[in-house]
């Protein structure tokens, strides 16, 4: 059973998509550190995409520190790592980018970018975990 709900869109790549989503459900504590993830197999399976696919997620996962392969264990969520702002900011620069041009393209300005990203924010956050960015 996948722990995460994934609805796939035309014109995105599945890759993509999947560590997208695993990326959120981490991010908003539906996956919490140390909880065993699906095995390939079970992600090829259950998502009904190819094995390839599958292996190439979780791969991205682990060299993003997101996932950790224990033996005898297999995979589970990782505890986050410590890093420093300038760090989690330089890793955003392409998403920020790219929203700042969409958000340009569709005549927002920056307040309704704010306050569109604060709602976001805030439907993402753990209920039971601090907001570290206020």
């Amino acid at each position: 059973m996948i722990p995460f709900r994934i609805s796939f869109r035309p014109g995105i790549s599945l890759y993509e998509q999947v560590v997208y989503t695993v990326k959120r459900a981490i991010i908003s504590g539906q996956l919490r550190p140390g909880e065993p993830f699906p095995s390939v197999r079970v992600l090829s399976k259950e998502l009904k995409i190819n094995p390839n696919t599958a292996h190439k997620v979780v791969t991205q996962l682990v060299s993003e520190g997101l996932l950790e392969v224990r033996v005898g264990t297999g995979t589970v969520v990782a505890a986050p790592g410590p890093s420093t702002a300038a760090e989690r900011s330089r890793l955003l620069t392409g998403e920020l980018e790219q929203l700042v041009v969409e958000a340009k393209k569709m005549g927002m300005n920056l307040p309704d970018v704010q306050d569109a990203l604060a709602q976001h924010w805030q439907r993402l956050s753990s209920s039971n975990e601090p907001d570290k960015g206020d």
